[in-house]
């Protein structure tokens, strides 16, 4: 980032935890090696391991009974449940430092919420252009506003990229998600949220 011939920018994308932990679930065989590399990644950094209390948190109901390994059926939501904790805690670190970042580091770097994003995507668009010093366009207005407001939100197929409803995928989890799924993406994600304002 101090690099002058770079000029380099980051934008960091963040969306609503229960929204990523909806999506995930639904892409659960897709993402089954990935959320086992982000997990890896938090045992490598944890020299003990996890608490029972942060093993306890994202999992299914009765899951943890006794000690047992998640049942089969169950296997692929552990792993993504856990994976979405190490991913939060991850956002915390970045949010914290953007917060107490020197100046060097802010004129560098911003973030972007997915909602809003799907909310504004022309405004969004032309605030993420300036900030790379980039001009803004016509056609890639078009194609940012006609890509989120697209004829209908489609979940079967989460990685097909496609016109779509992106204002529903963004409530999406308040119809799939369970009350107690909800509690512990918050319970897990809550200091991120809390930043974020979600």
């Amino acid at each position: 980032l101090r690099e002058p011939g770079l000029n380099l920018r980051v934008v960091q994308l963040f969306r609503d935890p229960r929204a990523v932990h909806n999506s995930r679930l639904k892409a659960r065989q897709a993402l089954l090696r990935e959320s086992i590399q982000v997990l890896r990644s938090r045992h490598r950094a944890e020299p003990r391991g996890p608490s029972r209390q942060q093993q306890q948190l994202l999992l299914p109901p009765g899951l943890l009974g006794g000690g047992r390994a998640p049942q089969p059926q169950h296997r692929a939501e552990f792993f993504l449940g856990g994976a979405l904790e190490v991913i939060c805690q991850a956002w915390l670190r970045d949010l914290l430092l953007a917060r107490r970042a020197p100046a060097w580091l802010s004129r560098r770097y911003t973030q972007l919420r997915y909602e809003d994003l799907v909310r504004e995507p022309r405004t969004q668009l032309r605030r993420l252009l300036r900030f790379a010093g980039l001009s803004v366009p016509p056609a890639l207005e078009s194609f940012v506003h006609n890509m989120t407001r697209g004829a209908a939100y489609s979940s079967d197929r989460p990685f097909l990229i496609s016109a779509r409803d992106a204002r529903e995928a963004i409530h999406a989890w308040r119809e799939r998600l369970s009350r107690q799924q909800v509690r512990q993406v918050e319970a897990a994600c809550g200091e991120a949220m809390s930043l974020l304002s979600y």
